[in-house]
């Protein structure tokens, strides 16, 4: 579902995250987002997203890890093609709660991402975040490098695969 371009610039940022649709499906709610995208905490509610065993189903956990590491990348680096390169999580303790994803953008990462950036024109950089149940215990680690090329980047992926293969 697209947001109409008039009700769109009626929405605040946090609303049109929550309206992203497959955010929307899992009944996401922002609880805090900064201007900057330097701070995310978002709600993934149990009832919504529960798994046959009652706890917390992990695609769902995957599935909002997955884009806020890149969405805060190009808040902080526009005019940069970014998307998230790498995504592992680490289920420590099963959610048998709400959980909140919690999302820093650590300043001394930054400053290596900018370094990285003035230096080679690209940054492939990990961050690490997590999901907190109820009793604010962290029950899964997340880990997500992020890719950010230029602007104009073409992956070369897409000239290899039209080349001949060598036997």
């Amino acid at each position: 579902m697209r947001i109409p371009e008039n009700l769109r610039r009626l929405m605040s940022p946090a609303r049109r995250l929550e309206w992203y649709p497959p955010f929307r499906a899992m009944r996401v709610r922002v609880v805090t987002l900064s201007a900057d995208w330097r701070e995310v905490t978002l709600l993934l509610p149990l009832a919504a997203n529960r798994n046959p065993g009652g706890g917390m189903f992990g695609g769902a956990m995957a599935c909002l890890a997955d884009p806020i590491a890149a969405l805060a990348c190009n808040r902080v680096f526009p005019g940069h093609r970014v998307w998230t390169r790498e995504l592992t999580l680490d289920f420590r303790h099963e959610g048998r709660s709400d959980m909140q994803l919690r999302f820093r953008f650590d300043a001394g990462l930054e400053r290596r991402i900018r370094d990285e950036l003035a230096d080679r024109g690209r940054a492939t950089p990990a961050f690490v975040y997590g999901f907190y149940d109820d009793h604010d215990r962290a029950c899964v680690d997340v880990t997500c490098r992020v890719a950010i090329r230029p602007g104009d980047y073409r992956p070369s992926a897409i000239k290899e695969r039209s080349r001949p293969h060598d036997d």
